[in-house]
């Protein structure tokens, strides 16, 4: 399975993804593996910043439905998904093996 990072993700979201994703290993940017797959909470990081330390890495982006200004802003940044905090939930194990396969 994927080690996944998560930039800015608060630690109750991270419990959902836990188990979302079970078999797969969720790091913190104080880890020493090198992610497979970044996922970043765009509401509390610099989308660009993100981008820029992780070039070769796929990144999925995820924010508020009503944070427009936010999604484009991880778009623009050239996170390879972008979607809302529901979405995500609804959707994660689909969007990881896209995004890891």
């Amino acid at each position: 399975m994927a080690t996944i990072l998560l930039c800015g993700v608060d630690t109750f979201f991270r419990g959902k993804l836990e188990a979302l994703l079970p078999g797969h290993h969720l790091v913190t940017t104080d880890s020493v593996d090198w992610p497979d797959l970044v996922i970043a909470d765009i509401s509390r990081v610099d989308p660009e910043e993100v981008a820029d330390a992780y070039p070769d890495c796929p990144i999925l982006g995820f924010g508020g439905h009503t944070d427009t200004s936010g999604l484009r802003r991880a778009h623009a940044a050239g996170f390879d998904q972008v979607v809302v905090k529901n979405a995500l939930q609804e959707r994660a194990a689909q969007l990881v093996e896209e995004l890891t396969a």
